[in-house]
């Protein structure tokens, strides 16, 4: 089982972008921190690449910004490259699933493509009022 979840930071705003074939595709990265100290009393941090796709990955585009603090779940995916030197590198990047926001929406945040949240339409029932009492048995 291939299962990640991480909570951090975003290190920066997220990119969305586009494949060729007009899939949206979201990267961004996060900063995790260890939950022990070094030796010398400093706080170790992990950055995460992360990857999300679809709708997923516009919803990430449109509501947070870096400094954002995330909750995110997905696999691990371990990539294998060449670098400018022709040195072969690993990469480890998240690939998304699912994520949550853990920031507050605080009130200088302004999303203007955002979709305005809807009322839930419940319509009342119309009562008619009756005056005929004849036919009630007392």
């Amino acid at each position: 089982m291939n299962k990640v979840f991480l909570i951090g930071n975003l290190t920066r705003d997220p990119e969305l972008t586009e494949t060729a074939s007009g899939v949206p595709v979201c990267h961004f990265a996060i900063a995790v921190n260890r939950t022990y100290s070094s030796q010398d009393s400093e706080r170790q941090t992990d950055f995460f690449n992360c990857t999300a796709w679809r709708a997923t990955a516009e919803t990430i585009a449109r509501y947070t910004k870096k400094g954002n603090k995330v909750a995110v779940s997905g696999s691990i995916q371990l990539r294998n490259y060449e670098d400018n030197q022709g040195v072969k590198r690993n990469a480890v990047d998240i690939i998304v699933q699912d994520i949550e926001f853990l920031t507050p929406k605080s009130a200088g945040d302004s999303f203007d493509d955002a979709p305005a949240p809807r009322a839930a339409a419940k319509s009342k029932p119309v009562l008619q009022a009756m005056d005929d009492d004849s036919d009630i048995p007392f």
